[in-house]
């Protein structure tokens, strides 16, 4: 089924990324962990993304190297730009808590249209979870027609052709997609192709933005109030 969307284009899909979209934002806790170990501010997310296309994070949701060179390479960028914070130190505290209503809001949209999932992710076992989380992600994860992991096929975002390769397997025209995400580079090569962008800074943002782009009722009304 399609929708017209407020630009004039029949909605056929909807792509998601996962991290601070289904789940919560990890940037919360990058800034608890700097406050507590007196490391200066956003720290960890300058780390990040400078360099962001060849650093030890892109190299790592690649899987080009294994978890100590990870761990030394974060090291070394972050130190050179103020603080050493080992790579090991940021991994736990990416685990952000799933939105119940943002999971709500993809099983509806999954009954309308296609669905995709693009996340930049780390290597198996990089992060020890909860066996019921575990179960309950996994769960979600079947909502999603396709599914691309940037640590399974050596790209990440925000490289075109992660985009591509999931427009190609959807059969799907990009500008008939919305796409979100939570942080704007990695939105600009999906607006690039015609799609619908929707930058994710809260569940209830994304959900009634989501709601405007679709023409569809992604939440209760008491929800919505």
């Amino acid at each position: 089924m399609t929708l017209e969307d407020k630009r004039g284009h029949m909605i056929e899909a909807v792509i998601f990324d996962f991290g601070g979209v289904i789940t919560s934002s990890p940037f919360d806790a990058f800034a608890r962990f700097e406050t507590e170990r007196g490391l200066p501010a956003d720290i960890i997310r300058r780390t990040n993304a400078a360099n962001h296309l060849e650093n030890a994070w892109a190299k790592f949701e690649r899987a080009e190297v294994d978890l100590d060179a990870f761990d030394k390479l974060f090291a070394a960028e972050s130190l050179a730009l103020g603080a050493e914070v080992r790579g090991r130190d940021v991994l736990p505290l990416l685990s952000g808590d799933l939105r119940p209503e943002m999971v709500e809001a993809l099983r509806r949209i999954k009954a309308k249209f296609k669905t995709g999932c693009i996340t930049n992710n780390l290597p198996n076992n990089a992060i020890g979870s909860a066996s019921g989380r575990t179960l309950y992600v996994a769960e979600v994860m079947t909502l999603f027609d396709h599914v691309i992991e940037s640590a399974k096929i050596g790209l990440r975002k925000p490289d075109p052709r992660i985009y591509q390769m999931m427009i190609e397997t959807l059969g799907v025209d990009p500008k008939n997609c919305v796409y979100l995400d939570d942080l704007g580079v990695n939105l600009k090569p999906a607006r690039a192709m015609g799609m619908t962008t929707i930058k994710v800074l809260s569940g209830a943002q994304a959900i009634a933005d989501l709601e405007a782009a679709t023409g569809l009722t992604l939440r209760d009304s008491a929800a919505a109030s």
